[in-house]
């Protein structure tokens, strides 16, 4: 069981992440939506696609932008559409 943990909150929780570039991809079914918030950032890979960004938010403390998912990502990357990965200080593992 992979685990995405901050700040003393479970935000994913799942036996069926996907890795990629080293990198835990969540199931969309595995995350608690109740800590993330809808960034306006946005990054693009050259073979995923156009990633998009969440803040965490967990007893007021904010982590913006530690999350991302692919929700319309390039042929190549569509396993993963809507998962989504973790970084910035968010503990998998």
């Amino acid at each position: 069981m992979v685990q995405a943990r901050w700040n003393g909150a479970t935000i994913a929780d799942s036996d069926a992440t996907i890795v990629i570039e080293g990198n835990h991809y969540f199931p969309p079914d595995s995350i608690d939506r109740d800590f993330l918030q809808e960034s306006a950032h946005t990054t693009v890979c050259p073979w995923k696609g156009t990633a998009h960004y969440y803040t965490l938010s967990v007893d007021g403390a904010l982590n913006p932008d530690a999350a991302w998912t692919y929700p319309d990502p390039k042929p190549e990357a569509e396993r993963i559409r809507n998962y989504l990965a973790f970084w910035k200080g968010v503990d998998v593992g």
